[in-house]
């Protein structure tokens, strides 16, 4: 990337401006979040707030290219290698100092010792690593996956898992056998005994889930306005794991509307977000979340201009959102991963980040942004014409809920049916044409389906019909 171009980047992962030679402990924080992590480059001689390059004096480039390597290589252990460049931008001198994501972490300072020195890269900070964290550097380091860890509390075949073996079973059209789970590696033997994986305790429907994995479960909530406050809509998703995205989606398609149009006599539905792309982030959130941070669960807000899914446990260092159409493909839960694609939950390796980037090609007014809040990652479906947007009749959510429980399967000029009549007593056909703007034979279609799903009472008869609510909708 050219300096232009990285000048215009904020700090971030994997990148730090410096306007002079950082101090010792600093430095050393700075090598060590980012070789625990993704890896990242240090620009020394550009001013961070506000941006400026400031430059470093030319007689003392190398001077400080010797310091910047002796304190990486004395302070940091495992051993930093980094790559020091100088880079010329209009006639001044800046160091840049690249540190590759090592291959031996937890990485930490040596003074400090590895409980009190590691630390890890949250954003644009440098912070210290707690015991869970360093257990899972430890396990990178050893490529093992935590879900792939053995359970000793209880032998797999005390495991309820009956919920799973019919899942299986239905979807793959094969019995979930002992030799099945072997070769799943859902189950390890130790001393003649089989036990199962982390893996297998979230995917069963056992006591023992809820007691190691309280925080393995998914709250979903639909808020009135644009922050978290009043809820419309709530709910908690604590099924085993396979069953969480489906349930999750349905949440997310039942507080989202669905619009149409009118092509000639055929209409075309369009949800309010890309439901494809959020399907991909709901499941992405389930496979690829660090299920060895405890007190941690997914999240999924939706509010008036946006809806977001967040996940505890940093995005994958290789994985890049900035560049989803590339084919990326990392996992963090080994063992999870292959059963999720023998059930279909993952399609093909790779390609969830390719069906986003196309889906929200379709959906100009959408904005897709991710963002890592502490040790989780978030992913944001803004409406970038929200302003505009909210202040459509057809969007107040909080007066139909008070009517409907399925607001997001109605399409948008049942909405304006309901939210007409609950200002007024009654609406006749000639009225609903003139309200939405639309030919007799549309409009009875409409207020026909509106009484099939129980929401209208047809009253009187030929031109003289007119609807009202239905007695006990107009009681809720």
């Amino acid at each position: 990337m050219k300096i232009e171009e990285i000048l215009k980047q904020p700090e971030g992962r994997k990148i730090e401006f410096k306007e002079a030679l950082p101090s010792r402990a600093d430095l050393c924080k700075i090598a060590v979040a980012f070789a625990n992590d993704a890896g990242g480059e240090i620009f020394i001689g550009i001013k961070d707030k506000p941006r400026k390059v400031i430059g470093l004096p030319e007689e003392k480039l190398i001077e400080i290219e010797e310091r910047i390597s002796n304190i990486i290589h004395d302070n940091c252990y495992p051993v930093i290698l980094p790559d020091i460049s100088f880079v010329g931008y209009k006639g001044k001198h800046i160091i840049k100092v690249t540190i590759y994501k090592g291959n031996d972490p937890p990485y930490y300072l040596k003074n400090k010792g590895k409980e009190r020195g590691t630390y890890i890269r949250i954003g644009s900070v440098n912070r210290i690593a707690n015991k869970e964290i360093i257990e899972e550097l430890e396990r990178q380091k050893q490529n093992i996956s935590f879900d792939s860890l053995p359970v000793y509390s209880k032998e797999a075949g005390e495991l309820d898992i009956s919920l799973f073996k019919k899942q299986f079973k239905e979807i793959t059209g094969e019995k979930l056998t002992k030799t099945v789970l072997n070769k799943l590696n859902l189950v390890v033997e130790n001393q003649g005994k089989k036990f199962p994986t982390n893996a297998l305790v979230l995917l069963s429907n056992d006591e023992i889930r809820k007691q190691l994995f309280p925080f393995a479960k998914i709250e979903c909530a639909r808020f009135k306005g644009t922050i978290p406050g009043d809820f419309i809509d709530q709910k908690t998703i604590d099924l085993p794991l396979s069953f969480q995205p489906e349930e999750a989606y349905k949440f997310v398609l039942r507080n989202i509307s669905r619009g149409s149009t009118y092509e000639g006599v055929y209409r075309k539905d369009r949800w309010e977000y890309p439901i494809t792309a959020i399907r991909e982030v709901i499941r992405n959130a389930v496979i690829h979340r660090d299920y060895s941070l405890k007190g941690k669960d997914i999240k999924i807000a939706i509010f008036d201009d946006k809806t977001e899914i967040t996940s505890p446990g940093k995005l994958m260092p290789t994985i890049d959102f900035n560049d989803m159409e590339s084919g990326q493909s990392d996992i963090r839960n080994r063992t999870l991963a292959p059963v999720f694609k023998k059930l279909g939950i993952i399609e093909q390796w790779g390609n969830g980040l390719r069906l986003i980037a196309e889906e929200l090609k379709k959906y100009p007014d959408i904005e897709m942004k991710w963002s890592e809040p502490g040790l989780a990652f978030r992913v944001t479906f803004a409406k970038t014409d929200y302003e505009k947007q909210g202040k459509e009749v057809t969007d107040d959510y909080g007066r139909l809920w008070t009517i409907t429980d399925d607001y997001g399967r109605l399409i948008i000029e049942e909405k304006k049916i309901l939210l007409f009549l609950l200002d007024n007593e009654k609406i006749s056909r000639r009225e609903a044409m003139k309200l939405l703007n639309l030919g007799k034979s549309k409009v009875f279609e409409i207020l026909n389906a509106l009484t099939e799903k129980g929401y209208l009472e047809r009253k009187g008869k030929g031109r003289s019909t007119y609807y009202v609510l239905q007695k006990r909708r107009q009681n809720e």
